[in-house]
């Protein structure tokens, strides 16, 4: 019988988005809370033979995977997890498997955060709610302002590809942009200091690495300017952290939406949680009931199929 952990089940949600008792040579166990301790994870994880992971909620550098004697499969949801160290897996003969991932969500969330910034939408929600106060503040217009995206991939294009269909005008930049493809959306592509002093609007869509860590700082921030807004549905430390809280304190920057955060989970004593210049949600853009579906059912066909001797969508 092979013994499979499934970690960072928030809500005890992973068991409603797959068959999970399909095949009876596969036993599931599903962690429903966040485990920080590397002690406390490596102890929990010692029986397992294999190991379901939301990706990047939970880390799997050397440390932890060679104190696992038992773990033969790692399987991540998405096609790559930037937590699990892939050497030491490797190392270790330890196989790491993922799943699709549609994207488009995190897509749609990055467009919702820009809209409730742009429209006020959360102190006009709290002023009626709480506060009893009708219409204490007034939006603006997305139609006629200018959104900088970041990243001119696969979800950066699906946000441009929004916002043209709202009447914004859109820039691109990256270090690698394809000006065709820019083109052809009816994107306008620029450099990167031009498009953070003309956007209202910008939106990350780019990979953390250790090119992007930083990438964007106090020189960029200070051009978006304080009329101007800035959406992380990436990687938090894209942006230059210090940089950002220094900004938003002397509203040097408008304001940030942001779905990421250095530590998570995040919790209301977060510097930018607690901001009041910052929209925060607890990294949720790619969590929609259809997103889990496909990632929980492939996990369970990436289980099976281990099992079977065939692993299927393989990394390392």
């Amino acid at each position: 019988m092979m013994q499979i952990a499934i970690l960072d089940d928030y809500f005890n949600r992973a068991e409603s988005f797959a068959d999970w008792g399909s095949s009876d040579a596969l036993t599931f166990t599903f962690f429903d809370s966040h485990i920080p301790s590397t002690d406390e994870l490596i102890e929990i994880l010692l029986p397992f033979d294999a190991i379901g992971v939301m990706r990047e909620r939970t880390p799997f550098p050397r440390e932890v995977i060679e104190a696992l004697p038992n773990l033969q499969l790692i399987v991540t949801s998405g096609k790559q997890n930037a937590a699990i160290d892939l050497d030491a897996a490797r190392d270790r003969g330890v196989i790491v498997c993922g799943t699709s991932s549609p994207g488009h969500a995190t897509a749609e969330h990055a467009f919702m955060l820009i809209m409730m910034l742009c429209r006020k939408a959360v102190p006009l929600i709290n002023g009626l709610k709480i506060d009893n106060v009708w219409q204490p503040v007034m939006g603006r217009d997305l139609r006629g302002k200018t959104l900088g995206i970041v990243g001119l991939g696969r979800l950066g294009s699906q946000v441009a590809t929004l916002g043209l269909a709202v009447g914004m005008d859109v820039l691109a930049w990256s270090s690698n942009l394809d000006t065709e493809k820019a083109v052809a959306m009816g994107v306008t592509a620029v450099s990167k200091s031009e498009l953070f002093l003309r956007s209202d609007f910008v939106s990350i869509h780019y990979k953390l690495s250790d090119r992007s860590r930083g990438l964007i700082g106090e020189n960029e921030l200070s051009l978006l300017g304080s009329d101007g807004y800035i959406v992380n549905t990436s990687r938090a430390e894209i942006i230059d952290q210090e940089a950002l809280l220094r900004c938003l304190d002397t509203g040097t920057l408008g304001g940030l939406a942001t779905d990421v955060y250095p530590l998570e989970p995040a919790n209301n004593s977060d510097s930018l949680v607690a901001h009041p210049r910052v929209l925060a949600t607890p990294h949720v853009g790619y969590c929609t009931e259809e997103t889990f579906t496909v990632f929980y059912q492939e996990m369970l066909a990436a289980f099976e199929s281990f099992r079977k001797g065939s692993p299927i969508n393989v990394i390392s």
